[in-house]
């Protein structure tokens, strides 16, 4: 859990005055948000039990007609540019890019720790206002933020994380105590347009009264005007796929649109199902881009959004473009272009990228500004949501080897503060971790010609081979750095730290 250091006192180490703002804000809503992550944890034990995530009963959301309406700044989102807030040069590189969205990530691509949490909120308010710079070593001089109508995002971390140290008797939201944060140090005049808020993690529809009831208490609280924040939310787990409607509904006031969140989402879909042997996940570089157990996600979601004039954005492509390897840039451009055109036919209007050199790929897939005038059609409203990956992909023994590979790497990259690492030409963050992790799990406990005799050696094996192919010279400390994550990485999965953390 990521603490303030210690001697941390709010009165004196946060912006003034924001401790008389804040501690209202903690009593009203920590513990509302300690309640609904506990019934997290039961909605996933009823499912471990066989009790599984369905559609709900017919309701006013569903059978009444109602529409959000969209501004005009934010109509075109084709591409949204996505990447940590604590990297200036980044933030920056993305905002600049020409995408016409950009999402500045206080969550599962940077690492959950203090310093890393500081950064990334100076780094958003100098990012909104346009002073963010960075210096630039290669050609030399400074480089800022160049004029433009990019809308830039906001995300915050999700509501299953609660936030320590800030005070000495209790813990409170991360969600509450990041938006708060952003919200007390902006001066709203300054910004080109309401603040813009990417809600993370929901589960259920009644999350969005929490965030319904946040976002009306700060405007409130700061005298904004009605609008002053808006929001998009993520579908990145198993049990919100059949609620997007109704969570839709519920925050209609300030929402616009609905996220894909394709690695999350995959990884809560085998957490879900992680008792069921016909949920074995293939080998994840195997799996389509239209694997049946997503693409009807996919398919499903822009109809829901645009039923009520909503967006709908697809989600990001791991494999990375690269500017040194000429073969493998071309492989990820072409495999970016596929799948964002497969979006696009599912009346997706935009998309995530992570890099720059991605963006004007992604864009061309989109018509301008966005599809809100189309609809999938669905032969079923009700789609199933769940059906079995099996025969879809390889399911390998060298595939759970390179899954160890990646979750030691990965956690490497943790441990020298990145939330992302980019591992064997793919972007790995929080949620391509967790799902292999998961895959993992799930071979140990339903063995096949995929599993290693041992998790234990296998580890050892795989650290054995990471750290014989280091550099010439590489310290000890580097060395011991790696053992840590191998350490860590095998303990989350022995005890079952599934959870998006």
């Amino acid at each position: 859990m990521n603490f303030a250091p210690a001697g941390f006192a709010i009165d004196r180490d946060l912006p003034a005055g924001f401790a008389e703002f804040y501690r209202p804000l903690h009593e009203r809503f920590t513990p509302e948000q300690q309640r609904l992550a506990r019934a997290r944890a039961t909605r996933l034990a009823r499912a471990h039990a066989g009790e599984l995530p369905t559609y709900a009963a017919p309701s006013e959301a569903t059978t009444t007609a109602w529409q959000i309406e969209l501004p005009e700044w934010c109509r075109d989102q084709r591409n949204q540019m996505t990447g940590p807030a604590d990297d200036a040069e980044l933030v920056v590189k993305m905002i600049n890019s020409g995408a016409p969205g950009v999402m500045l990530d206080l969550e599962d691509s940077m690492a959950n720790t203090w310093d890393h949490l500081m950064l990334g909120h100076a780094n958003i308010v100098r990012a909104l206002y346009g002073e963010l710079t960075y210096e630039d070593r290669k050609r030399g001089g400074i480089v800022g933020i160049a004029p433009s109508a990019t809308v830039v995002w906001n995300r915050v971390r999700g509501l299953h994380i609660s936030q320590g140290g800030v005070f000495e008797d209790a813990l409170t939201s991360a969600s509450l105590f990041d938006v708060a944060l952003l919200v007390y140090n902006l001066d709203f005049e300054r910004l080109r347009h309401p603040l813009c808020i990417y809600i993370p993690k929901s589960e259920a529809a009644d999350e969005a009264f929490w965030w319904r009831d946040l976002f009306g208490a700060l405007i409130a609280a700061k005298g904004w005007k009605p609008g002053s924040i808006r929001a998009m939310a993520l579908v990145e787990s198993h049990p919100m796929a059949y609620a997007m409607e109704e969570f839709l509904f519920n925050l209609r006031e300030y929402i616009l649109g609905l996220n894909l969140g394709r690695w999350d989402y995959m990884a809560s879909l085998i957490h879900f199902n992680l008792n069921d042997p016909r949920w074995l996940l293939p080998d994840r570089n195997t799996i389509p881009l239209d694997v049946p157990f997503f693409q009807n996600v996919r398919t499903l979601l822009p109809d829901t959004t645009h039923k009520h004039g909503a967006l709908a954005i697809g989600g990001m492509t791991a494999l990375y473009p690269s500017r040194e390897d000429p073969e493998l840039n071309a492989r990820a451009l072409a495999v970016l272009e596929r799948d964002k055109k497969n979006e696009a036919s599912c009346f997706m209007d935009g998309a995530w990228t992570g890099h720059p050199d991605q963006n004007a790929i992604a864009v061309a897939q989109f018509p301008a500004p966005n599809q809100l005038d189309r609809r999938p059609h669905l032969d079923d409203p009700h789609p199933d949501l769940r059906p079995s990956p099996e025969g879809v992909g390889s399911t390998t023994l060298e595939g759970t080897r390179a899954a160890v590979r990646t979750v030691i790497r990965y956690r490497n990259g943790v441990l020298e503060g990145r939330g992302a690492s980019l591992l064997d030409g793919y972007m790995e963050d929080l949620a391509t971790d967790r799902i292999y992790r998961l895959m993992i799990a799930q071979r140990m406990r339903f063995p096949g010609a995929y599993t290693p005799p041992s998790l234990a050696g296998l580890f050892d094996e795989e650290l054995a081979r990471i750290v014989a192919e280091l550099p010439a010279g590489t310290g000890e400390a580097t060395k011991a750095r790696y053992r840590k994550a191998r350490d860590l990485s095998e303990q989350m999965i022995v005890t079952g730290a599934f959870d998006p953390t």
